[in-house]
């Protein structure tokens, strides 16, 4: 069965369900690997995974309901949950990114000195080879459904890696050459990657809960579509936002008051199609409002500049 012809909420649902799987088993490994060796780092690796487990149940809840139809209440439906949890996921790979800087710092004044290396080392192996399988997997599938909660898992597991590579470097430093300080200093440059790429799928998150218009390249060309229309003669209050899944975006079009209603309809159909035929990545409700007039009165109540512009290019 290929991916891409899968449905994408059974996508999604397998993504988290695989990757908190994982992380339990990943758990299991590191919680016995440092217990045995008494390493500190594994231990620390062992209880990052442990919280892994608990972020996936938390996003597969989230995912369930974020498909959940509109209703009486939630008129447009619970798309945003995406971005709740997203900015979540964020808000806690801060936290790790930080217990790692901190044990890292910790570790340059108080070095680790006595531990088991191989038995650390072999289960930070196999820790690294299941972390990168699963994030290809989670990259893979977010490349599918475009959906914030898998891309915010697949850069949670990304870290996790990086983290076990430098706790294998570590370690293998550590057995050759006995020079423990690798092992802190490696954990303080991880912990700063790890906090700098959880700004930004923060970020994003914040973006999506405050409604942000979609991106300039898009709306241009939106624009451009709707301006290759000579029967229009003006338009205005354009709006989009992005909602989980949903790409919601409104226009009032203005033609002459005495062209006829079904003709008008027709026009903003093809528009409507030609969007949706130009970005057939995302899902669109577009909601377009026919006005025999401009009812604008020049204001600029949109998300960007080009709100109120005629068909001859002038706002």
């Amino acid at each position: 069965m290929k991916l891409a012809k899968t449905n994408p909420f059974l996508l999604k649902k397998i993504a988290v369900i695989t990757a908190g799987l994982t992380a339990v088993i990943l758990a299991i490994f590191k919680f016995i690997a440092g217990f045995l060796s008494g390493s500190v780092s594994v231990m620390s690796s062992a209880i990052d995974s442990m919280l892994d487990c608990l972020v996936s149940f938390l996003n597969f809840l989230a995912l369930k309901k974020s498909s959940d139809a509109p209703n009486a209440k939630f008129n447009y439906g619970y798309g945003k949950l995406e971005a709740l949890s997203s900015l979540f996921e964020g808000v806690f790979i801060v936290g790790i990114g930080l217990f790692i800087l901190y044990q890292s710092v910790k570790k340059i004044f108080i070095p680790e000195q006595n531990f088991d290396v191989s038995i650390g080392l072999y289960v930070m192996l196999v820790s690294l080879i299941l972390t990168g399988a699963l994030i290809l997997f989670l990259n893979k599938i977010a490349t599918l459904t475009n959906n914030l909660i898998i891309k915010a898992d697949a850069l949670h597991y990304k870290s996790d890696f990086y983290s076990n590579l430098a706790i294998i470097i570590a370690l293998i430093v550590i057995k050759f050459t006995g020079f423990v300080l690798i092992d802190a200093i490696l954990g303080i440059v991880i912990s700063i990657y790890i906090i700098y790429s959880a700004i930004s799928l923060i970020r994003e998150g914040v973006l999506i809960l405050l409604d942000a218009a979609l991106p300039s390249q898009i709306i241009n060309e939106v624009v451009q579509i709707i301006l290759s229309k000579p029967e229009i003669s003006s338009f205005h209050y354009l709006k989009s936002r992005q909602s989980g899944a949903y790409t919601y975006l409104s226009y009032h079009l203005v033609f002459n008051g005495n062209f006829s209603l079904l003709k008008a309809h027709e026009i903003s159909d093809e528009i409507t199609k030609e969007i949706k035929a130009r970005f057939n990545d995302k899902i669109w409700i577009i909601t377009p409002e026919l006005d025999p007039v401009d009812d604008s009165g020049g204001e600029n109540h949109g998300n960007d500049e080009r709100c109120v512009i005629s068909n001859k290019g002038e706002k």
